[in-house]
């Protein structure tokens, strides 16, 4: 071997040497991701999924040091099919590969069996799932980023009935942990406000074919249908209505609140009214420019929960800078004081893990396009 190759491998060596020290002195930390990444709800779970993805892409950007060492933070991201069953197998998954936090689940059916695996390992969960159970079960891992079904249902219903002047209201719901509270909120709400539910009927998140359902409730009458449940069964609902001759609106919270609604729907969209549970994103100090910041990227429209997702992420991480530490335990202890300037709200939790301002706006249909008609 000459000078100048040994030269070489010593070069080599001791840039293998730098790069594989720097490689072992930055931590990875974890952060667990669940959503319906195929079936029906998938346009939801990559929506979801690519929020989360820009907040962790924008803090390892920011070359981030917790406990004195720089940490490089991993989405895991699994697919929980929107199936209550594969709830607690995906929770168990994630706490198996030391997530230090989740955000997740989505949907509240499958949320509230796979919170008890989180609580039971001590590890964080960040949902956006709205059924009021999930955080009032006694757990202290259980975080809530949007306004729960109660809040939501009671709006819909008081707006119904005082602004509308709707007096009449049929109710059906997907019979999912999410469509029923939110529905049952609603109906009370309409009772409480004098308003009269003429029908309560239950159908599936799989179903597409109302027709019969539908035909049942026109001969009743009703001033409007309030429907809870997903827009992959809502968009059908609003154009089976107006096949049926039915000139009123059906209404809906969050999960209706997509374009995925207005294309499945297509014209019979017009003039439908659904809630969601924050503030327009429009409205939110740096709401537009996030919007913006989304469809450069993803060449596409925002998803109505990406920026929950997105602020999850970004909450865990405030947390652990606070603690000045990935354990779990001291996140967890962070995150119960955490005042977080959100894109989608002011974060800051209750003692349920609700936040402390739920905020709710409502939108309806127009020109296509669904646009704010009550905040």
């Amino acid at each position: 071997m000459n000078s100048r190759t040994q030269i070489s491998t010593v070069a080599l060596g001791i840039l293998f040497a730098l790069a594989t020290g720097t490689a072992r002195s930055q931590d990875v930390v974890k952060i667990g991701f669940a959503s319906p990444l195929t079936g029906p709800q998938a346009n939801y779970g990559k929506d979801n999924q690519n929020g989360a993805q820009m907040a962790i892409d924008e803090l390892n950007s920011q070359g981030p040091t917790i406990g004195g060492k720089k940490v490089k933070f991993q989405l895991q991201a699994e697919d929980d099919q929107a199936d209550p069953k594969q709830g607690p197998l995906i929770a168990q998954k994630l706490v198996d590969a030391k997530v230090a936090g989740v955000v997740g689940h989505f949907n509240s059916g499958v949320t509230i069996p796979a919170s008890r695996v989180y609580n039971e390992a001590g590890i964080p969960e960040l949902s956006v799932s709205t059924n009021v159970k999930y955080t009032h079960q006694g757990f202290k891992t259980a975080f809530r980023l949007m306004a729960d079904d109660d809040k939501q249902g009671t709006a819909l219903g008081e707006y119904a009935v005082k602004t509308l002047k709707l007096k009449q209201l049929a109710v059906i719901d997907d019979a999912t942990a999410y469509g029923q509270g939110l529905a049952d909120s609603f109906e009370a709400a309409v009772k409480a406000s004098g308003g009269r539910v003429v029908k309560r009927e239950h159908t599936n998140d799989k179903a597409v074919d109302f027709n019969a359902l539908l035909t049942s409730i026109k001969a009743l009458k009703p001033d409007a249908i309030f429907f809870g449940g997903y827009d992959a069964q809502a968009g059908p609902m609003a154009r089976q209505m107006k096949t049926l001759g039915m000139s009123i609106p059906l209404m809906g919270g969050e999960t209706m609140n997509s374009a995925k609604f207005i294309e499945l729907a297509g014209p019979a969209a017009e003039g439908n009214i659904a809630s969601t549970p924050g503030a327009a994103l429009e409205s939110r100090p740096g709401g537009k420019a996030f919007a913006a910041k989304y469809k450069a990227r993803y060449n596409q429209d925002i998803g109505l929960y990406t920026p929950y997702f997105y602020d999850g992420v970004m909450v865990l991480a405030a947390a652990m800078k606070a603690a000045d530490s990935t354990d779990p335990a001291k996140c967890l202890a962070a995150l119960a004081k955490i005042k977080y300037p959100g894109v989608t709200a002011d974060i800051e939790f209750d003692k349920n893990g609700d936040l402390t301002k739920g905020l709710l706006t409502i939108f309806q249909v127009k020109n296509g396009k669904w646009e704010v008609v009550s905040k």
